[in-house]
């Protein structure tokens, strides 16, 4: 036994233990498994890494990790691995067969399981492979003229049936002396595959390449995995998955994205939605992107990096270990896990300082997670930020208004009137109190609570308060102050709101033209104004004035935001509604599929502008269910015209039907509900039409 073993204390806390797997299986994963041991075992911490090559059937990480003897250096007897060990549990087991078990706590597979790890001594099948850094080997086996047969020997599934615990409990055990347990799983579809990339991981690292079946071979593994861990009581633990495309020469194999985002035009499904479609399944995370992950983490597959050994993987299995190390989810961007650490490293400090720094720290990730979408966690993030604020700073400090303005701002766009109206009361008298009546941020909190009021039905209260504001701001700074252009747009848009279109409709000319003229055309106020004044102007029935500024908003968002930023895709589909209002269905269909994402979106209503409509959607349902009729009429009001488009799955849009029309029945307008209903039929039989014209998909 290698010495080096016996000194291996148990960890403070409990190591990792994670298989790579790849369908074709081979050098890249192993190259990537390596590169990574080496860079694990480099942590000043020193904490040791332990590599299991499990692959029985094609052992090659010896050949990685091992140093070759000296020339003048006995090489001796190959050491015992992974297949002997495993015999060994084996005939411990045949052994104990029938045997009573000891009084204990754990359940009896358990008990069984630690009693037959206790006679077998894995330090016996592993040995150290690094003099400079705690790396450590368990090898396929002893490779002499027998190994085949005892490789090929090993019935994993009567094993299984045999003692269910002892593979969980093995990677248990070796968790508590290893940081990190790297496992080098076979390829394909096999029970060897299941045992180590079901029973033995707390994360998998699965490469796909685009060969045929390779994609499909991870989805396969993901799911199965993860499926039975839900149904097995003892199983239940979490597993994170690391999806890692390899091509030819990596990112520069694809030039042109088809791989990665598709090509709706030849039937190509892009392997980046179909992966965060996976995710999406497995984590029942409503909006998942891994933009930063897929961009960041490229492997080369080819013979050249396999030869080369793990140097010429050190580069991706850096970047691998910037999500790997901290235990991050592959759909964090580095931004957003950076202020993970720090939050994280925030909280076991003390002091007033130290309440501020994480309170600033979690401002930072609510506005991260509200720019993609995420509205709850930031919700749930700023809230605390308010709290720590409050407590450190004071009510009145301006770092607390500003948590609390956000947070308003937050539940004003989320439908969350109450609590948005008692924030906007307490930021105005906060902002009173310590900047003034007349102050730029005391005037904003008094706009956003008239926009509070009109959405709950207050609107003489509402109209009379905006009103008030935009004169004040045009007394002291003027008509082209961005103040005043602020207070104008909130009042023109609680107009349209309660369907004053024509006076909303000059107010909105009015702002735009003056954020054109201070801010430039593609400034992020001016988009949002012009976005607002098309989807007005569609409502009363200018669509060609609608179109050209929406087609202008599209263009603009995907040149500074990106084509599949939540704001683009919201543009996207506001134009879209206009397109298919004019009966311009195949216009609708070409912008919907220029990206290969907003392609997938368009099959199973997965991408974020359907993700917010669906959380929408069920908030509206909590609203009636609680009876907040004028909460649920504002929200209904809000989402009325999204029902109609063409894109939203039917049984969403039936559902979603009738809950509008209750709302509108409940308050007894009658008539909102008989055209909210009018212009659904004619929206739907607008889209028959032209499907029945442009002919059966299958004869196009």
């Amino acid at each position: 036994m290698d010495e080096n073993l016996t000194m291996l204390p148990a960890l403070d806390s409990p190591g990792k233990v994670t298989t790579f797997y790849a369908y074709e299986g081979g050098p890249a994963r192993n190259a990537l498994l390596a590169a990574l041991a080496l860079q694990l075992a480099a942590d000043p911490a020193g904490a040791p890494v332990l590599v299991i090559d499990w692959d029985l059937e094609s052992p090659a990480l010896h050949h990685y990790l091992e140093q070759p003897p000296e020339p003048d250096e006995d090489a001796g007897a190959d050491p015992p691995g992974l297949a002997e060990y495993v015999a060994a549990l084996r005939e411990e087991l045949r052994r104990r067969r029938g045997m009573r078990a000891a009084a204990s706590d754990l359940p009896a597979a358990d008990l069984l399981a630690d009693t037959v790890l206790d006679a077998v001594d894995w330090r016996a099948h592993v040995r150290r492979v690094d003099g400079r850094r705690p790396l450590y080997l368990m090898r396929a086996g002893r490779f002499d003229e027998g190994y085949a047969e005892r490789a090929a020997g090993i019935d994993w599934v009567a094993l299984f049936d045999a003692c269910p615990a002892l593979l969980r409990r093995f990677a248990a055990r070796m968790g508590r002396h290893f940081r990190h347990v790297l496992v080098a799983s076979r390829a394909g579809r096999s029970a060897a595959v299941s045992a180590c990339t079901t029973l033995v991981p707390d994360r998998l690292v699965g490469l796909f390449t685009p060969a045929p079946g390779s994609l499909e071979g991870l989805e396969g593994v993901v799911r199965r995995a993860t499926e039975y861990r839900c149904t097995h009581e003892d199983e239940q633990r979490p597993l994170l998955v690391y999806p890692v495309a390899c091509a030819a020469d990596g990112a520069r194999s694809d030039p042109g994205q088809r791989w990665r985002r598709g090509d709706p035009g030849q039937g190509l499904a892009g392997y980046q939605g179909r992966i965060e479609a996976l995710l999406r399944d497995t984590y029942g995370v409503r909006l998942l992107h891994l933009d930063s992950w897929f961009d960041e983490v490229q492997l080369p597959l080819c013979d050249a990096a396999a030869i080369a050994g793990p140097s010429a993987l050190a580069r991706p299995a850096a970047c691998l270990l910037s999500w790997f190390a901290q235990g991050h989810f592959p759909w964090h961007s580095p931004p957003e896990f950076r202020l993970r650490t720090a939050i994280a490293l925030a909280r076991i400090q003390e002091g007033r300082g130290a309440a501020v720094a994480l309170a600033g720290h979690l401002a930072r990730l609510a506005a991260l997670c509200r720019n993609e979408g995420r509205d709850i966690e930031a919700s749930e993030l700023l809230g605390e930020c308010l709290a720590l604020r409050r407590l450190a700073l004071g009510e009145d400090h301006s770092d607390t208004r500003a948590a609390l303005r956000l947070l308003a701002a937050l539940h004003l766009a989320g439908g969350q009137l109450d609590d948005a109206r008692h924030e906007y009361e307490l930021l105005a008298q906060a902002c009173a109190r310590s900047a003034g009546a007349e102050h730029p941020d005391t005037l904003a909190a008094r706009s956003g609570l008239a926009s509070v009021l009109g959405r709950l039905r207050e609107g003489e209260r509402a109209l009379a308060l905006h009103e008030q504001v935009v004169a004040t701001c045009e007394r002291l700074w003027g008509d082209a102050h961005p103040a005043t252009l602020d207070s104008v747009e909130a009042l023109a848009a609680t107009l349209s709101e309660q369907h004053e279109n024509e006076r909303a409709r000059v107010l909105f000319d009015r702002v735009l033209d003056g954020r054109r003229r201070l801010q430039g055309n593609e400034h992020e106020d001016t988009l949002r104004c012009a976005q607002r004044l098309a989807q007005l102007l569609g409502e009363m029935g200018e669509l060609g004035n609608a179109r050209r500024l929406l087609e202008g908003v599209l263009r603009a968002r995907e040149r500074y935001d990106g084509a599949f930023a939540l704001p683009t895709l919201r543009a996207r589909e506001a134009l879209a509604e206009i397109l298919a209002a004019q009966g311009d269905m195949a216009a609708v269909r070409s912008i919907q599929a220029a990206p290969a994402r907003v392609r997938e979106a368009e099959l199973d209503a997965g991408h974020p502008a359907f993700d917010s409509l669906q959380h929408q959607f069920a908030q509206l349902q909590d609203l009636i269910d609680r009876e907040s009729r004028h909460e649920a009429r504002a929200l209904a009001d809000k989402l009325h015209h999204s029902v109609q488009w063409r894109t939203v799955a039917h049984p969403l849009r039936k559902r979603a039907a009738a809950m509008i029309e209750q709302v509108y029945l409940q308050e007894g307008d009658k008539d909102a509900a008989l055209a909210f209903n009018r212009n659904l039929v004619s929206s739907l039989e607008g889209a028959l039409f032209q499907s029945g014209h442009d002919g059966p998909p299958m004869l196009r």
